[in-house]
């Protein structure tokens, strides 16, 4: 399963309860790109590549392979921005809030809160007809777009040409060897185009229509990674003192909520964008450059937080993310 994957990328190398986080590899790729300067986070995580790329083999060996967009991509892109600095405030996606529970910490619970929040907003729009319209079929060609732009990437990861930027020390510097990095995202990838695992949709179809399928993911996912930290001695139950976190309640609930929000009216989490970029949803890939630019403009403009708490300005651009979520959720809706 994939939380044993995520679990044992921790002792293979990757940040302490971070063995896969979608938000904060994206944030490593911004800063091995050079699109931010925060030096401790700077470096081509191959899971992300690995992550469309597998999706990519998979929705091609499946016939699941449909070039399709055209449904509000700039809203999308901005929505992704901001989704993603809610999880920067937070300090971690949807997996990762379920990722640092398994490790033991317990700031895991309030950012479930916060997301499932979040996900209970992002109903009541939908309820009221939201939709960022539909998408068409497009030039087949087009559907390649995002596996071969990461295609790229995964080069310049293997080649590290004097303009990409690595870490030397802090998190980008936490890593595997990459043909484990490679591997693991390849295998992740592959099962989460199978599965359709996503770390909202699942809340979402729970309480919305009472499906369990893709909550079932979630709580596979989460019991894996749990059993796996728990072998390996990688379970330190608490709220203070947590690797790569912080305890400021209130902030983890709205940074996530944000997330949970955002994702729900996006149609997937950061790691679900990804694995449809990988299908061809070039919808999904528009969000997913947000995620990139909204890492990029987060670091630059210094708003994630740290071990300390949240950063001054942090807090702001959540709410100002929750006000841009909930107008789009108001206005974009049929009018039917």
């Amino acid at each position: 399963s994939c939380g044993v994957v995520a679990a044992m990328l921790v002792e293979w190398g990757n940040p302490a309860n971070m063995g896969i986080c979608a938000a904060c590899f994206q944030r490593d790729v911004a800063g091995g790109l050079g699109l931010h300067r925060a030096g401790a986070v700077q470096y081509l995580r191959p899971e992300i590549m690995g992550f469309v790329l597998g999706a990519f083999a998979s929705s091609f060996a499946f016939r699941e392979f449909r070039p399709r967009g055209g449904s509000s991509p700039l809203v999308r892109f901005l929505l992704g921005g901001f989704v993603m600095i809610g999880a920067l405030v937070f300090l971690g996606c949807p997996v990762r809030a379920l990722l640092r529970l398994a490790g033991g910490d317990l700031n895991g619970i309030t950012a479930l809160a916060g997301i499932i929040f979040g996900v209970i907003l992002g109903i009541f729009f939908l309820k009221r007809g939201f939709n960022l319209g539909r998408s068409y079929k497009i030039e087949s060609l087009a559907g390649w777009v995002m596996p071969a732009l990461m295609f790229g990437v995964l080069l310049l990861a293997i080649f590290t040409p004097s303009f990409i930027f690595e870490s030397e020390k802090g998190p980008g510097s936490l890593h595997p060897a990459l043909g484990i990095s490679l591997a693991a995202g390849l295998g992740v990838g592959f099962l989460a185009q199978r599965t359709r695992l996503c770390f909202v949709g699942g809340w979402r179809d729970l309480v919305l229509i009472r499906d369990t399928y893709l909550f079932s993911g979630i709580a596979a996912f989460f019991l894996a990674a749990l059993v796996a930290n728990l072998v390996l001695g990688n379970v330190h139950w608490g709220f203070e003192g947590q690797p790569i976190a912080h305890d400021n309640h209130l902030w983890n609930f709205f940074s996530m909520t944000l997330v949970g929000l955002g994702a729900t009216l996006l149609g997937g989490c950061p790691l679900r964008q990804m694995i449809l970029s990988g299908e061809g949803d070039n919808d999904a890939g528009v969000t997913f450059l947000g995620l990139i630019v909204g890492a990029a403009v987060a670091h630059n403009f210094l708003l994630p937080s740290s071990a300390a708490g949240p950063s001054d300005w942090g807090p702001i651009a959540v709410i100002v993310g929750l006000a841009f979520a909930v107008g789009v959720g108001l206005i974009m809706r049929d009018r039917g």
